[in-house]
């Protein structure tokens, strides 16, 4: 990075600092704290919402997936929108009567305190972990560019983050995602248009595009149709895994997740938190799947330039043996061979596409040839890749040889101008900064709301809450920071994030199920069931019977069927009724 990119990344920093600072004075108790007096309009509740959402996780690792896997992760957000109405009749109304800080002080109501402290440490068990790893994604960047060491890079990231939540509170964190949603969509479309810009000159657009779909990065929907077969339900992303369990995973993430329900908790009405839900079941799908289109663009981009061995440059360097060193440089000299015939090649395709249209069918077997070559270059070029980690996990077994992270990072390095660098990376901190600091300030307003005040100190002054608050905030940083330590384990950031959810969203979601609909459930049975669902989600998912998404639907539904029963085998259970559930 240039001057020029430290000043730009500077100044963006300086200014989403000071306007949160000067946005979020004036806070007096946990009510200005965490949910800004209930004071926030529609807009501004759409930009919290989409903000909490997209970390730097979406914007670092969303692009490397598309990359290796192709688009079709957008199906996983196909559930969205039909959520996005499920939760705007049956779950904002009722939160916003019942005046709650969180959306878990409203099982003590309807079932017992046993039940609601389950949901509450569910949640954040999984929130702390999952923002664990969203400050693994912006450290990444500190690391490569300056070298630092990772796990003391997670210290200093995690550090800034906590002191930047402390000061906030919820005021802070809405009004900053404002500005950084706007300045994130403008990055990420000067990305998309340099990677389009950045093609060898008569390499178009749709040439890009046909190379990428081609080579299966644009398979966008996938619907297999035999539920008999082990790989329905195995497969990650399809239509149906899409639609259902993606279905059932907003549903929780949305309507039972404080991190998001926290957010639309601060509108002015329930209309106005309508509106930033509906809008973002809009936004979000078209977005991602921009997002993720970058991603096919580059794969397309890296048939025309030389690709690196690993994208996570810094693991080669790290080779210092002079044996193993010798060994990869080898692989690297067969690397170089393979890139540059699939260079000469990508453009011999392009010329025959171009051939195609000017001949109005000539050229059709060299079009077919071309990419039967280009497909058997690129499997050798993925052997001679999976050689080099070999190698990276000979010199250093703690390695992290998964790279799909670093696609992004290496094009913005390597080949952007100076200044659109240091937005970029900007962007991809400010999308840290929003949902880390939503998702601490959740974290905290649980804590506190569900545990501390509810079965710790029930009777103290407000001020003592609201300074309780900053320190559970700075309790649940400190845990982040240690979460993130291990987060470069676990390949996929994005996917990684997504499954550790699944793990405890269909149980959380089940439990309010049982709330809404399930009239007669009491809370022995709801906790019961709660408890065992959890344990038979983890092992089926240790099992690997079926592929993340689905656990959240087998979690929602599987807790539901499990009360009813404890509801009839618990002593005493066929003849108590739960009081009604309130309207």
């Amino acid at each position: 990075m240039g001057s020029l990119d430290w000043w730009v990344m500077c100044l963006t920093f300086l200014v989403i600092i000071l306007y949160g600072v000067y946005k979020s004075r004036g806070q007096r108790d946990v009510d200005s704290y965490f949910l800004d007096n209930k004071s926030m309009p529609w807009y501004l509740i759409l930009f919290s919402i989409i903000g909490t959402q997209a970390s730097a996780v979406t914007f670092l690792s969303a692009p490397g997936q598309a990359y290796t896997d192709g688009m079709r992760f957008v199906q996983y957000y196909f559930g969205l929108p039909i959520a996005m109405i499920v939760i705007c009749i049956a779950f904002v109304p009722l939160f916003h009567r019942l005046k709650v800080y969180t959306a878990y002080q409203f099982l003590e109501d309807r079932f017992d305190l046993k039940t609601r402290s389950l949901t509450a440490f569910l949640f954040l068990l999984q929130r702390g972990m999952s923002t664990g790893i969203s400050i693994y994604a912006p450290a990444i960047i500190v690391s490569s560019i300056l070298g630092w060491n990772i796990y003391w890079t997670n210290i200093f990231m995690g550090g800034f983050l906590i002191i930047y939540t402390v000061l906030g509170g919820t005021k802070a964190v809405a009004h900053t995602q404002k500005l950084q949603l706007f300045i994130i969509i403008a990055g990420m479309f000067l990305a998309g248009y340099m990677v389009v810009h950045l093609l060898p000159e008569g390499v178009s657009f749709s040439d890009a595009l046909h190379i990428a779909g081609k080579s299966g990065k644009l398979n966008v929907i996938t619907t297999p149709t035999n539920i008999t077969e082990h790989s329905f339900w195995q497969d990650k992303y399809t239509l149906w895994s899409g639609l259902i369990g993606g279905f059932f995973l907003a549903l929780s993430y949305f309507g039972t997740d404080q991190s998001q329900v926290g957010r639309y908790l601060t509108a002015k009405s329930i209309k106005e938190s309508r509106m930033g839900l509906l809008l973002n079941g809009l936004v979000k799908v078209p977005m991602q799947f921009l997002i993720l289109l970058i991603g096919a663009l580059l794969f397309a981009f890296y048939q025309f330039q030389p690709a690196p061995l690993s994208f996570n440059e810094m693991q080669l360097q790290k080779v210092t043996d002079p044996v193993l060193a010798g060994r990869l440089e080898g692989v690297q000299e067969r690397f170089n061979q393979v890139s540059a015939q699939k260079q000469a090649l990508t453009m011999h395709l392009v010329d025959a596409l171009h051939q195609k249209e000017a001949s109005k069918g000539k050229g059709v077997q060299n079009i077919a040839a071309s990419r039967e070559k280009l497909s058997q270059l690129q499997n050798q070029a993925d052997l001679l890749r999976g050689e080099a980690k070999e190698i990276i996990k000979t010199a250093d077994p703690a390695a992290d040889t998964n790279d799909t992270n670093y696609i992004f990072l290496n094009f913005v390095i390597h080949y952007l101008p100076k200044g659109l660098i240091g937005l970029l990376f900007a962007i991809i901190f400010l999308a840290a900064w929003g949902s880390i600091a939503a998702a601490l300030n959740s974290l905290a307003s649980t804590t506190v709301i569900d545990i501390y005040k509810r079965s710790i100190r029930p009777e103290a002054p407000e001020r003592h809450y609201l300074n309780v608050s900053r320190w559970f905030t700075l309790f649940w940083g400190v845990f982040c920071i240690a979460v993130a330590q291990f987060a470069g384990k676990l390949g996929s950031l994005i996917e990684a994030v997504n499954v550790l959810g699944s793990l405890f969203y269909g149980t959380i979601l089940g439990i309010f199920m049982v709330a809404f609909f399930q009239k007669s459930i009491r809370g022995a049975a709801a906790f019961w069931s709660a408890v065992l669902t959890e344990l038979i989600i983890i092992l089926i998912y240790n099992l690997d019977v079926v592929s993340f998404l689905w656990l959240n639907a087998i979690g929602c539904l599987l807790t539901m069927i499990l009360a009813y029963v404890m509801q009839w085998l618990l002593p005493g259970g066929q003849k108590k009724a739960v009081k009604a559930n309130p309207d």
